[in-house]
């Protein structure tokens, strides 16, 4: 689908309006000013997201000045002085996107974006398009109550913010507040808040809001409604019914983001009646396996009976989101046969309440932390890392008051009665592992922890030292048409390994092999890959990789147990094996020149 139309003013703009399109392509096509007519540029205008001009401001605008209308439905438009030094937003700058597309092209052309909202300039938040922004819903505004807040905002004027639940959009809200703004959670009594100009509430909750003060409420997605009806069930009133109960339990319908029911069910009329009721939900459908085990607030024998499971409401709406029943189980008939249940749950997730971040380290250089990781970090009220193996270096962004502590004298059970007592006080906990989490990061156990005990947990993943071995070494770990598998493994310790993985039939494979935790069992390594690999097969041994006293030892397979033990390597060692170290042969065919059209379109 088209939705940007370049149009250059001059024959010399010609040739960067091809690169943009090019850049931009299939979405971009290219028009030379004379070449549209009054028509032509009314048929752009009401089809197109946006129209770039590569030429003066003046042209733009007189060119477009008969059709600009309004900033809700006005197309983006932005001009490119002819040599691409300066980008400029000339309508619908947040709205219509204009900003953000502005700054992408000032990146396509090396030049500059020129921004004039006075958000943008000030490095605030746009609210007329945060809810877009954010993924969340808002409720309805009128323009110039939203021009007032807009006004109030940018002034910096004392502005109150709540958050009613945690998601990626809060974080950043949390990250990225101006000083005129105070933050707070948990109960509060708006009608007692004084000294403020302006609110803006992030909640799925119905709050009262005082009298005379301005306000913003955005509605994040994170309610879950499950149903169970009769079958073939007249669905006539009932997603209005099941509106005006949510609201009177105090839940706003816009934060509703899935209907969910069991598969029997998924047919019903009543379904895609509800999903138009909850306009920002998509539906999900669950199996009686997969809700199976689900503990219920009213189980009922005739519904198992039925479908094989004690409720169909409860337990949907509590699948969904893994989280607790806010409204259990409501019964109605509204009309003959149109019998129905609804129930309503949280996200577990999304609660603004105790959280555990998993964060992969990194192979030990600080700046290898993703910045997702580093965030985390910097925000935690307790960073628990992973002693000996995550250099001490990557909790120094930590913020005043934080509590950090090394898992190295600790066993599992102290581990996470230290993050517990955290995660009541709702705090935001970091358990920081080195290189990736999922890769021999011990953190299944603790898993099982937090899943028995209900607790709200994530995973940022991090770089393995496997990746950071291959930067080391200079060396991509797949040949063309040679070696197109990495092995991650390790040799057999005290912890036994499955008969079809060990080293010796892996090795048979001749695949680029990255030993983990095996350098204090070296003889063995070697002498189970000798049973399949040459003797000459390139091997690394990599050690401390990305710290400050990183050593790399290159050499033979058959070498490899005297390159480790006459260098005193210890366990932060990794053993790469393969011909695909320092490997410089082959051709991708990525390159070849049969798929070079590929890179034309």
């Amino acid at each position: 689908m088209i939705k940007y139309s370049l149009i250059y003013v001059s024959d010399s703009a010609e040739a960067m309006a091809g690169l943009i399109a090019s850049e931009l392509r299939p979405e971009a096509e290219v028009f030379h000013y004379k070449d549209l007519d009054n028509e032509s540029i009314a048929r752009l205008w009401r089809e197109r997201a946006a129209l770039i001009y590569l030429g003066a401001c003046g042209i733009a605008i007189r060119q477009i000045a008969p059709y600009v209308q309004d900033k809700q439905t006005d197309p983006a438009v932005i001009c490119i002085d002819h040599r691409g030094k300066s980008v400029i937003p000339l309508l619908s700058g947040h709205i219509g996107g204009a900003n953000d597309l502005a700054k992408r092209l000032a990146r396509i052309v090396g030049g500059y974006a020129v921004l004039t909202t006075k958000s943008d300039v000030e490095d605030l938040w746009p609210l007329d398009t945060l809810d877009r922004c954010m993924g969340w819903a808002m409720e309805p505004i009128e323009r110039k109550e939203m021009n007032r807040l807009i006004t109030l905002f940018v002034s910096r004027r004392p502005t109150l913010l709540y958050l009613g639940i945690r998601d990626r959009g809060t974080d950043y809200l949390e990250r990225t507040a101006p000083e005129h703004v105070q933050i707070r959670s948990g109960k509060i009594d708006f009608q007692q808040e004084n000294g403020y100009e302006l609110i803006i509430a992030v909640t799925p909750e119905k709050i009262q809001l005082p009298h005379g003060v301005p306000a913003m409420v955005l509605r994040p997605k994170c309610l879950h409604l499950g149903f169970g009806c009769r079958q073939q069930a007249n669905p006539e009133g009932i997603a209005p019914f099941i509106v005006h109960a949510l609201s009177e339990a105090g839940y706003s319908p816009l934060s509703v983001a899935t209907v969910n029911t069991i598969t029997l069910k998924q047919d019903e009329p009543l379904l895609p009646t509800l999903l138009k009721a909850f306009p920002n939900s998509h539906k999900q459908i669950f199996s009686a396996e997969e809700l199976e085990g689900i503990s219920v607030s009213n189980p009922s024998d005739k519904v198992r009976e039925v479908t094989g499971v004690d409720s169909v409401s409860e337990s949907c709406a509590i699948a969904a989101g893994k989280g607790r029943l806010l409204i259990p189980k409501q019964k109605g008939v509204l009309t003959e046969g149109s019998h129905f249940t609804f129930a309503l749950a949280d996200d577990l997730d999304m609660r603004r309440e105790g959280h555990i971040e998993i964060v992969g380290a990194g192979p030990g250089d600080p700046d290898l932390v993703s910045v997702r990781g580093r965030q985390f970090l910097e925000r935690a009220d307790l960073i628990l890392y992973a002693g000996s193996l995550v250099p001490i270096a990557l909790t120094e962004c930590a913020k005043e008051g934080c509590v950090v502590r090394s898992s190295a004298n600790m066993n599992l059970e102290e581990q996470f009665e230290l993050m517990y007592q955290h995660y009541l006080r709702g705090h935001l906990i970091v358990r920081l592992h080195t290189g990736d989490p999922c890769i021999y990061g011990a953190i299944q156990e603790q898993m099982a922890y937090f899943d028995r005990f209900g607790l709200s947990y994530h995973i940022t993943p991090g770089i393995s030292s496997f990746q950071a071995a291959a930067a080391a070494l200079r060396s991509q770990f797949t040949i063309p048409e040679e070696v197109q598998t990495i092995i991650l493994t390790r040799g057999e310790g005290r912890t036994p390994m499955p008969e079809k993985e060990k080293l010796h039939m892996l090795a048979k494979s001749q695949s680029t092999m990255c030993i983990f935790l095996s350098a204090g069992i070296v003889e063995d390594v070697q002498k189970e890959l000798l049973m399949a690999y040459p003797p000459e097969t390139p091997v690394a041994a990599c050690y401390k990789l990305t710290w400050p006293d990183e050593k790399i030892y290159r050499g033979r397979l058959d070498q490899l147990a005297h390159i480790v033990k006459s260098n005193g390597l210890t366990l932060t060692t990794m053993l790469v094996v393969g011909k695909a170290i320092d490997n410089r042969a082959g051709l991708s065919r990525l390159y070849a020149d049969e798929f070079k059209h590929l890179f034309r379109k």
